[in-house]
């Protein structure tokens, strides 16, 4: 049997491990969705500046600055959210949060999602930016609750402890 025979198993086996395991939150990741949030948080300030719009006398136009200033301000406050997570982020890969303070203080804000009759108002490449901010808030979302079931307890490992300290105990 050849050397390169016996490699693939092992690889197979690294590979399907790089599968299941994700990737932990590495400095070039956070700084890679940095860059890509700060992208999107100009985007979003020259998208819903209101002081562009004009100013019209029509209901109609009444209803798509409402739907513009309501999709902005939450548009708004979900690039915000991540950015303060991802600087966060930043402060501890610097050596200026522990882990504990970072667990602690570093909690996403659940997203709220865009109204769908808002977005029916909108132009189709405002509709985009929304959506692009939604998705990005997901996958920092998908990070962040990877990373912080390194250190939840499951329930069955505390039943399991308690089960071994109960047996400790009787044998006294």
């Amino acid at each position: 049997m050849s050397k390169q025979t016996l490699a693939l198993p092992a690889l197979a086996n690294y590979q399907h491990r790089a599968m299941i395991k994700p990737t932990d939150i590495n400095q070039p990741i956070i700084e890679a969705l940095y860059c890509e949030a700060l992208v999107l948080a100009d985007d979003v300030r020259q998208v819903f500046d209101l002081a562009t719009l004009p100013n019209e006398i029509d209901p109609q136009a009444d209803l798509t600055r409402l739907a513009l200033s309501v999709e902005g301000l939450r548009t708004t406050t979900r690039v915000m959210h991540v950015l303060a997570w991802l600087l966060n982020q930043r402060a501890y890969f610097a050596g200026e949060l522990t882990e504990f303070q970072l667990r602690r203080h570093s909690t996403l804000p659940a997203d709220r999602p865009a109204e769908e009759d808002n977005l029916l108002k909108l132009e189709e490449p405002t509709r985009q930016l929304i959506r692009e901010t939604e998705l990005l808030h997901a996958r920092i979302t998908r990070l962040d609750g990877a990373w912080r079931d390194r250190f939840e307890m499951r329930p069955a490992a505390v039943h399991r402890l308690q089960e071994r300290l109960g047996r400790s105990l009787a044998r006294r």
